[in-house]
């Protein structure tokens, strides 16, 4: 696994290092001690897969509230998606910044996000499923998210959600402290 830096603090590709043969191919998707060696100690004590049957399927833009920050790696293991992370941590150099990366089995990597981070994704294919390894639990009354289209943050989708919840679809801007 090799770990290259994204242009926002502390985000990070986890680009697979993949064997292949007669049999087909293997990866390691996750090493604690790589990824520990390169900055963040990621203890991983959840795991979630999305489905998402239609194309341009939109969810997020997520985060949980502090103390229940969720440092998160996230890859997509069929389809394609559009994966986008904001940085939403007040000191950091590139808060209020996002940065966006496809995912596909192809490209054989995955995102790692800091907690602190509000995520989402846009499906580029139908049939897209995505695999977050989950570094702290899930605190339904720490859930929070920010509008996928906030203008303040002038995210560049590459097309409008086509499929959409109401609760993504009702999330506030992001206010003056980023949350």
């Amino acid at each position: 696994m090799r770990i290259e830096p994204a242009t926002l603090e502390d985000l990070a590709l986890l680009q697979w290092d993949v064997s292949e043969d007669e049999r087909g191919s293997f990866a390691r998707t996750f090493c604690r001690e790589e990824l520990r060696a390169a900055g963040p100690d990621f203890e991983i004590v959840q795991a979630n897969l999305s489905t998402n049957a239609a194309r341009h399927t939109l969810r997020g833009l997520h985060f949980q509230s502090p103390p229940h920050e969720e440092p998160k790696i996230v890859s997509c293991l069929a389809g394609r998606i559009w994966d986008v992370a904001v940085d939403l941590r007040e000191g950091s150099r590139t808060f209020r910044r996002w940065e966006a990366f496809e995912l596909a089995p192809a490209e054989r990597c995955a995102l790692f996000i800091p907690a602190g981070f509000a995520h989402g994704f846009l499906t580029l294919e139908p049939d897209s499923v995505v695999h977050y390894l989950m570094g702290a639990p899930f605190v339904a009354g720490a859930g929070r998210g920010i509008r996928w289209d906030d203008p303040a943050l002038g995210i560049d989708w590459p097309a409008a959600p086509a499929v959409i919840s109401e609760r993504d679809r009702s999330f506030p801007p992001l206010g003056p402290s980023g949350t």
